[in-house]
């Protein structure tokens, strides 16, 4: 892993460097038989250069611990490692441009079951244009690794009608690392 944060270096790849505080590296247990994969950082990320650890991320650690893991048993990473502006989305070519860490990441760790979450990561890691909420709640592959698209925290924030769907997604996850 340590060769992968090398290799990333003080990116300047794409134009998101710019406005930048820290670079967001995928953090956690790099044995974890779980990933969590987010679309980008927000402010609190940007300026702490941890993954999800503003309200969103108080989030994650609820449904992380609802399945019967603490956030330091699991990795827990994003698309993409620097903040796009206005927390916007990050365009397909910021993505594309920060993916093959991600997908190196992944190749290293081998975890069981990564989790999307939110439509941007599940399009970016899946490679597809279907949506979440066609996706969500069923498990989908990527190369031999179970994968589950489900809503982002942040979106369950906006909209609380969304826990449950994502707590019937978690127990997907939570049974099939018990069966494993």
């Amino acid at each position: 892993m340590e060769d992968i944060r090398l290799d990333i270096g003080n990116c300047t790849r794409c134009p998101l460097w710019e406005g930048r505080t820290k670079i967001v590296h995928t953090t956690g247990n790099f044995s974890a038989d779980l990933l969590f994969v987010g679309e980008a950082p927000g402010a609190n990320e940007d300026a702490e250069g941890v993954p999800f650890v503003g309200k969103a991320g108080q989030l994650l650690n609820k449904i992380i611990e609802s399945i019967g893991l603490k956030r330091e048993q699991v990795l827990v990473g994003n698309v993409n490692r620097c903040r796009p502006p206005q927390n916007r989305t990050p365009t397909l070519a910021e993505a594309h441009t920060c993916r093959p860490f991600l997908m190196r990441e992944i190749a290293v760790v081998r975890p069981k079951m990564i989790v999307v979450l939110g439509n941007t990561a599940t399009q970016n890691l899946l490679d597809t244009k279907i949506g979440i909420t066609k996706l969500r709640g069923e498990f989908q592959d990527y190369y031999g690794i179970k994968v589950m698209p489900t809503f982002h925290p942040a979106y369950l924030l906006r909209d609380p009608t969304k826990k449950r769907e994502t707590w019937e997604d978690m127990k997907k996850v939570r049974d099939f690392l018990n069966q494993s």
